[in-house]
């Protein structure tokens, strides 16, 4: 059977973020997980829906993606077909052709698990290796130690405060408190919490959304921040472990994040909170000037 690329619509999100549950494991390498989508949400269903491509054969869906940007890709694929070399060649052919409709030509970026046949050939097709990214994972089999600070669960009436921390959080935020009933009404946020916390002056001072792939599953935290005015104080690390506790009340079994590695202080940060490091993970890049259209 062919195997062929499709954009889920509206109606088909839900098959691809339970499929993305399903493919979570501890032991796999570090994937598109369904709070990837579930942040992405933040745009809204038809966003998410026009970022969503899936490949299926005979049915059944074998890989997803998340154009995470128009230049960035984040791809995954059922464990059982991870090493596959047709669906990893097929990837490829919609990966470097752009009137597939998947990458625009030009400058590109893809994130696919380590190990996959994908890497190698694009490599072959003139892509390189980008800058490595720090996968870090904290076990939740033994319970989580208390934060060192207030933490509340924030629900549709604080929305207002989620977002104004993030926005103080990323230089670069447009994170708005629309944005975040948009999320809050996805299907992945179902298995997600948002955690503010609140320093000895009930100032609000990091933020962190955390995301359950379902019991048993690891979980993420995507994104985590702190409010630029209260940075240096150990409030990373009590969101962070409050973070941990949080995907342990979900079932989770372990809590996994991803930085830059150059990003030294939140490596350390994630460190601090008692997240161990993985091996490093590379995405591959397509320069504009080795665009096969070029």
């Amino acid at each position: 059977m062919a195997i062929e690329v499709g954009r889920p619509g509206t109606g088909g999100l839900g098959k691809a973020v339970g499929v993305l549950r399903e493919w979570q494991d501890d032991d796999a390498p570090m994937q598109l997980h369904p709070g990837d989508v579930g942040w992405f949400w933040r745009f809204g269903a038809g966003a998410t829906a026009a970022a969503v491509r899936t490949w299926s054969r005979a049915g059944r869906i074998l890989a997803v993606g998340l154009l995470d940007g128009p230049e960035l890709l984040r791809l995954t694929m059922a464990p059982d077909v991870r090493r596959d070399e047709e669906l990893a060649r097929h990837l490829v052919a919609d990966l470097t052709e752009p009137e597939r409709g998947v990458l625009k030509e030009g400058e590109a970026y893809v994130e696919a698990p380590v190990g996959s046949p994908v890497h190698e050939l694009l490599c072959q097709e003139g892509w390189s290796i980008d800058a490595p990214w720090t996968p870090l994972s904290r076990d939740l089999t033994e319970p989580v130690e208390e934060p060192a600070v207030r933490i509340e669960v924030i629900g549709p009436e604080q929305a207002y405060v989620r977002a104004a921390v993030q926005r103080a959080s990323f230089d670069r935020s447009t994170f708005t408190e629309d944005h975040w009933h948009a999320m809050a009404a996805g299907v992945p946020y179902a298995d997600a919490r948002c955690l503010v916390a609140y320093d000895g002056r009930g100032d609000a001072v990091a933020t962190v959304t955390v995301w359950s792939a379902g019991p048993g599953k690891p979980g993420v935290l995507e994104p985590m921040g702190v409010h630029r005015d209260h940075r240096g104080q150990g409030h990373g690390k009590a969101i962070t472990v409050a973070a941990a506790a949080a995907l342990r009340e979900l079932g989770s079994s372990s809590a996994l994040v991803c930085t830059p590695s150059s990003n030294v202080a939140a490596v350390a940060t994630y460190r601090a909170a008692g997240f161990e490091p993985l091996p490093e993970v590379r995405d591959l890049r397509r320069d504009a000037s080795s665009s096969r259209r070029s």
